[in-house]
């Protein structure tokens, strides 16, 4: 149950904090680090986050339809240490 919660904060995180990667285009989200804004953004879908590997810092974000990739090595680390 509290890895289950654990998920949850993470991808609450990542919402806070990615929420204008999925508007742009992964390329661009690519090249940029993740910002500090700390405003929460509004989805009408869920946001789903998985790092695909936390020592390179590899996450994709899917919400709808859309996926975008990303490399991001603080948000990586700071989700594979909620999982624990």
């Amino acid at each position: 149950m509290l890895r289950g919660a654990a998920g949850i904060g993470a991808a609450g995180l990542a919402a806070g904090v990615l929420g204008g990667v999925v508007a742009g285009p992964a390329s661009a989200a690519t090249n940029k680090p993740a910002t500090a804004d700390t405003r929460s953004a509004a989805h009408k879908e869920p946001l789903v986050v998985h790092v695909h590997d936390a020592r390179t810092g590899v996450v994709d974000l899917y919400t709808g339809e859309n996926h975008v990739r990303f490399t991001d090595h603080q948000l990586a680390a700071r989700i594979a240490r909620a999982a624990n």
